[in-house]
């Protein structure tokens, strides 16, 4: 159920901007935290805190459609030129990229910038 309305949440072809989703994201999960804060299990909170990052990167990446464009904001974000070259090279492989090297750029702190709250 979790999963499923975080697909509904994060879908990359609704035209809204990143912060839009977040906003519309962070509403439901605090109030999932909310319900289920005296849950012990860390490692599934972890997993699910992953996976919405992995979909905020997917969304991140579909916006800026231009190799060029995805290049210039990877190292202006501090990334490695072989690593910016890499995902700016396959620039229409939104999930495949947002999973690995783009993982590296934008993190943990990127998503804690944006405004979205964890759950673990």
């Amino acid at each position: 159920m979790f999963k499923n309305r975080i697909r509904e949440l994060t879908s990359r072809v609704t035209g809204r901007s990143l912060q839009a989703v977040v906003e519309r994201l962070g509403v439901f999960v605090r109030g999932w935290k909310a319900d289920f804060r005296l849950a012990q299990t860390p490692g599934v909170w972890r997993k699910l805190d992953k996976g919405m990052r992995h979909h905020l990167r997917a969304i991140q990446l579909k916006q800026r459609k231009i190799s060029r464009t995805i290049f210039r904001e990877l190292m202006a974000r501090g990334a490695k030129a072989d690593v910016a070259l890499q995902v700016a090279g396959n620039s229409r492989r939104w999930w495949r990229n947002s999973a690995k090297l783009l993982n590296s750029i934008l993190a943990i702190k990127w998503a804690d910038q944006l405004g979205m709250p964890r759950l673990a």
